[in-house]
Parts: C-alpha cells; structure tokens; sequence
C-alpha cells in the first residue's frame, strides 16, 4: 500500500491550502492510499539550536518530539506534500523550522563535504497560495519564492518534484474554483 505524507502549513483552519490538501487527502484515500494529513502549526516540538551533532550522529540530540516523529513518517512515505501559504516570498516560519529540525534525516554529506541526499526515490508536491494576484504573484516572486525554497530542501534531500499547484489572489476571494479542485485531484491521480 502507498503511503503518502500532507505537510498543511496554513495556521488557518479551512484555509485556501487546507481546502486544496483536503482535495489530495480525500482523492488519494478513496484510491486505497495510506495518508497522514498533518497541520504543522499543531506540532509540538522545538527549533534547531544549531549544534551540529546530528551531522555525525545522523539523529538529533533533543528529546522525542513531534519533529523526529513526523520526520520518520515521512522517511516511510513514498509521497510528501507539502502546503504552504507565502510569507514574505517564502514558506511559513513553522515548516521552515521543521525542516530545518529534519536535515540529519533528509541529506548527509560524502568524504569531501558534499551533499547525499537521503530520501531519492520518493516524490513531492508543492502547493502554495499568496494574496498577491496572478501573475504578479510570480513575477514578484511571492508564490514563486516559497515554491523556490520549498524545491531547494525537497532537491537536495533526494524527492522528485511530481507537480506544483499555485494559488494567486486569495486576498480577493475565498475558496476554490471548480478547475483548481480538479486540478488538485488531477495530480493527486498522478501519484497513484
């Protein structure tokens, strides 16, 4: 059976990301997926001091939290997808910490210092909104920029980018369209 990981970023309840990672939860579910839909701004856990263990140790140092149990949810994933609304260009402030709690389980680094991604072979979806309008919103780079950052971790640690889904204008309205809820279905078929 196929497991899939939704990484809901959005603090808001019912908002434009959750309605859209809703669509993938209850199409992949329907197709007989395992999925764990998890609000990231529920988790519990603490951001990364920066000590640099968990380079040598391949674990981080703290104790048993949210973060390395989420993390070991998606190392037996063979999706993620990941939701985030635009903050300042970029992803929300929690995921980012999340992730940066998770490098130790998402790359390493050769003899020489370079990167080893970790998790190849798995996939990734990208699904982002900004109240920027369209295109400004890529021209800007507001949606663009988190998607950017998003295909930075997600590259580097070893996922293929299966698709990206990006909402522009949620300022002027609430919900989604009738073609962004069968595109969002459309790639959740993909993953299959």
């Amino acid at each position: 059976m196929k497991k899939v990981v939704i990484l809901n970023a959005s603090p808001r309840a019912y908002s434009n990301i959750h309605q859209m990672l809703n669509v993938f939860h209850e199409e992949l579910s329907a197709n007989g997926v395992e999925v764990d839909f998890i609000d990231v701004c529920k988790l519990k856990f603490r951001p990364c001091i920066g000590c640099m263990k968990c380079r040598s140790a391949h674990e981080c140092v703290m104790p048993e939290d949210d973060a390395k149990r989420v993390l070991r949810l998606v190392q037996q994933s063979d999706t993620l997808i990941v939701g985030s609304p635009c903050y300042w260009g970029n992803m929300t402030g929690q995921l980012k910490m999340l992730f940066d709690r998770w490098v130790y389980g998402m790359m390493d680094h050769n003899e020489k210092g370079y990167p080893k991604p970790l998790l190849k072979g798995k996939k990734a979806v990208i699904v982002t909104t900004c109240t920027t309008p369209w295109p400004l919103n890529l021209i800007f780079k507001q949606s663009a920029g988190t998607v950017r950052a998003l295909k930075e971790i997600l590259c580097w640690s070893g996922f293929k980018i299966a698709g990206v889904i990006q909402k522009g204008g949620t300022m002027n309205g609430y919900g989604l369209s009738l073609k962004e809820i069968i595109r969002c279905k459309k790639m959740a078929r993909s993953l299959l």
